[in-house]
């Protein structure tokens, strides 16, 4: 039996994750990828295609799967569309639910009112049954029902994730605002990373870049590690699951490094040798405790700087408390700037920021700029290429006889 899945992921990677979501559908001959949405790409196929997106997929948020879709007019019509799903068929009464619900566009005045007309179809369906109703549970339901509404329309998704997929299930500890697992994967993605590329992340913080990067180089599913909310459903299918889970074959470990990471910040590099060893990497990742304006390549051979540099207030963790956050902004781009044109020529550089006067710190014109999503800051990928020369170049040009 076929099922239609949406697959929602942050703005701006959806290109990424349905290229990703191919490069999954080749190991199954049910999957396939539809169009791509503002947050999400849709896509289809057996039940066990959810199991290998949650496993395999770095990029996505989530995996929820279609249980009923009709137009609307009123929260009525709603009411009566969840109503007649047959939820039965994927659950107990006995697993507790939570309803969340999304729109764009919907005439109806309240969301939160509508949420409830939704739960209160599923608990009255299991009550018709059994006379008796699930429990709601917002912390850690067993299941999350996701209703979207557009102007006319209403689809009603059983989540087949749980917890959101970017909980990867090794990451202990964080720093100030950690970049989320599946957008770190996206940048990667986004950047052109390939496994044997030289990358190097000078403001590691807790090391999500570098993780993400270490486990593809290892070949290790980001869902490795954690469970799903599959794995509830009544017709789960506990082989089938083993039978994908250890179908993946891990990469032979490098013997020479390729990923690479530092900070300011000893504890920041002690936090991302932790979560390093939590996500199974068992190659070294050189990190070292540095100022980014004083980084050196960690390579003979050029490669790709990806790095989510901090802003604001965070530049001046150890900076001169007496100066503003702005000045001492200015001053760290302008040294960093130095820094990557005198000893990083041939490299392509990859800024992730919510700082979009970013290029003018730097006095470096971009030769890329690509627009994401952190949540509900607006961020951008900025790429520069860091050409031979960039300082002696005017000098070295002949004189005109």
């Amino acid at each position: 039996m076929s099922h239609s899945f949406f697959c929602p992921c942050p703005r701006g990677l959806e290109a990424a994750l349905a290229d990703e979501l191919n490069e999954i559908a080749r190991q199954s001959k049910t999957l396939k990828v539809h169009n791509q949405v503002p947050g999400g790409v849709h896509c289809s196929g057996a039940l066990a295609d959810s199991y290998r997106i949650n496993l395999h997929s770095r990029i996505a948020s989530r995996v929820m799967m279609r249980i009923a879709h009709g137009k609307y007019v009123n929260e009525n019509d709603i009411y009566d569309l969840t109503l007649a799903a047959p939820w039965e068929e994927w659950f107990d009464v006995d697993h507790t639910i939570r309803v969340d619900l999304t729109a764009i566009k919907s005439p109806l005045k309240s969301l939160e009112f509508t949420t409830l007309k939704i739960k209160d179809a599923v608990c009255d369906r299991f009550r018709d049954l059994y006379s008796k109703r699930p429990s709601v549970n917002t912390r850690t339901p067993d299941m999350r029902i996701v209703g979207f509404l557009d102007a006319h329309t209403y689809t009603v998704y059983l989540d087949t994730s749980g917890e959101a997929l970017f909980k990867r299930g090794w990451r202990q500890e964080t720093g100030d605002a950690p970049l989320r697992e599946n957008l770190a994967a996206g940048l990667l993605r986004v950047s052109g990373w390939q496994p044997g590329t030289v990358l190097f992340d000078p403001m590691c913080g807790s090391g999500t870049i570098l993780i993400e990067a270490a486990q593809i180089l290892a070949g290790i599913p980001p869902g490795a590690r954690r469970s799903f909310a599959f794995e509830k459903f009544l017709d789960f299918n506990a082989d089938e699951w083993l039978a994908i889970k250890g179908s993946f074959k891990p990469n032979p470990l490098p013997v020479t490094p390729t990923v690479f990471g530092s900070d300011i910040s000893g504890d920041m590099i002690v936090m991302t040798r932790n979560n390093l060893r939590n996500a199974g990497i068992q190659f070294e990742v050189p990190l070292k405790q540095i100022e980014a304006q004083e980084v050196k390549p960690p390579s003979e051979e050029p490669g790709i700087v990806l790095t989510n540099p901090p802003y604001g207030e965070r530049i001046g963790v150890r900076g001169d408390k007496s100066q503003a956050p702005d000045e001492l902004a200015a001053a760290f781009y302008s040294a960093f700037s130095t820094t990557l044109k005198q000893r990083f020529a041939g490299w392509k550089v990859f800024l992730f920021t919510a700082d979009l006067g970013l290029p003018k710190m730097l006095r470096l014109k971009e030769s890329r700029k690509t627009p994401f999503f952190n949540g509900a800051l607006e961020c951008r990928l900025f790429r520069f290429d860091m050409v031979a020369g960039f300082n002696r170049r005017e000098e070295a040009k002949p004189k005109q006889p």
